[in-house]
């Protein structure tokens, strides 16, 4: 297959602009999901008609990377919002750094998707008598829907994929130093800057959240069942068994859990609506900025862990992680390189895992949960931060915290 034209990802990038302007300039109409779906729409049917034509086995399997993208996000979310946790903390700085270290831990055991579900609708109960809650959920997605996934192939898709590539099961548990040091930098971070926005926070407002204090409890165990198929699933089953088995989990999870669990979780379907349909075009519009990756990557010179780490890392803050990893690993091993670990050498496969897990952080389309929990935490009624607030978020925290680990790991 030629490389196609640079004209040819035009498409993505008015999807990417789209996302990032259009709930500035025009927010009361970016507020529906269907207006959502027709730019998706409408900037994905170019690609169709053209790789329809041209190339229509890229499409089928995008078409089932979808399915399976959100079959996974749709199980974790119907299952994580069946449980729900009673009773409030006082939302203290050590109350919320102790529950984004919770996340950094569990994103590796149950999947960065699954910790993000699981944690984010009590993270928001815990904070919900407090004025500034915007950059907490930005931490949270950080730590839990990202940097804490690194450790497991169940962590995140791209180890996952490595796993089903050869990469060893335990191979990842070598990530630990890298993970330990992000995990703790971020939290004291966090720690501080919380510290000083709990500072500012209005006397009745902590009143409040004082006299709102009640011991926590969890109802809705049960979900916890169908969760564990779903992380089996994921590990043990392949297409589309692994599907049908998230699928009947979720089915399950809604026939086993009373209404009122999910009434007072606020859980609708408003969020993975709007997931959907946006995640439908990224997807599409992106078919041409992969494969303009895969043929011509080698033009980038990418041969240092150094360069692999932030190449694949930055590229992995627009384009979907997962693909990214796969690009990437594939290029590492056509360039013969010490072969220690499917092809490559262990730098460079920690380069790759390391960049294109924790730069996923970069932006809210970076990695799957990241816009997902972006829009639970709006439909909760916090107000987050545009595209490219977030962005700053991630440039001021993220990128010196990135400059840090080259230094130390990948020079």
């Amino acid at each position: 297959m030629s490389a196609p034209s640079l004209y040819s990802v035009l498409p993505f990038v008015a999807m990417l602009l789209s996302i990032a302007v259009l709930p500035l300039s025009c927010p009361h109409w970016w507020e529906s999901n269907r207006n959502k779906g027709l730019v998706s729409a409408a900037l994905a049917l170019p690609v169709l008609a053209f790789h329809g034509l041209a190339h229509p086995e890229a499409l089928v399997e995008t078409a089932l990377d979808y399915a399976s993208f959100i079959t996974l996000l749709a199980g974790l979310f119907v299952i994580s919002g069946g449980i729900v946790l009673r009773g409030d903390l006082v939302a203290t700085p050590a109350a919320n750094t102790g529950f984004l270290a919770l996340g950094g831990v569990l994103a590796s055991v149950i999947g960065t998707t699954g910790a993000s579900m699981l944690l984010i609708r009590p993270l928001l109960q815990t904070n919900r008598e407090r004025t500034r809650v915007s950059h907490t959920i930005v931490f949270f997605i950080f730590i839990a829907s990202n940097v804490g996934g690194m450790l497991t192939p169940l962590g995140d898709p791209p180890l996952f994929l490595g796993y089903l590539a050869g990469v060893p099961f335990g191979w990842t548990f070598r990530l630990w130093p890298i993970w330990g040091t992000m995990i703790v930098a971020l939290l004291a971070v966090f720690f501080v800057f919380d510290s000083f926005q709990f500072s500012r926070e209005p006397l009745t407002a902590v009143r409040r959240d004082r006299r709102a204090l009640e011991p926590l409890r969890l109802e809705g165990m049960l979900n916890g069942v169908w969760l564990a198929v779903v992380i089996g699933a994921i590990a043990f089953l392949t297409a589309p068994w692994r599907e049908l088995a998230i699928f009947g989990s979720a089915i399950a999870s809604l026939w086993t859990t009373a209404g009122s669990i999910r009434r007072d979780n606020r859980f609708s379907a408003g969020p993975m609506i709007e997931v959907a349909v946006l995640f439908a075009g990224i997807f599409v519009t992106m078919i041409p900025a992969l494969e303009l990756l895969r043929l011509r990557g080698a033009e980038l010179s990418v041969v240092a862990p150094w360069q692999f780490f932030w190449a694949s890392g930055m590229l992995s803050s627009v384009l979907d992680n997962a693909p990214t990893y796969l690009t990437f690993l594939a290029l590492a091993q056509g360039m013969h390189l010490q072969a220690e670990v499917v092809g490559v050498s262990h730098a460079v496969l920690t380069a790759i895992s390391v960049g294109c897990v924790a730069m996923g952080a970069n932006t809210y389309i970076g990695n799957a949960p990241n816009f997902m929990v972006k829009a639970i935490a709006e439909h909760g009624g916090v107000r987050m931060p545009s595209f490219f607030g977030y962005v700053l978020y991630s440039a001021t925290i993220l990128m010196p915290l990135f400059l840090l680990i080259t230094l130390l790991f990948f020079r």
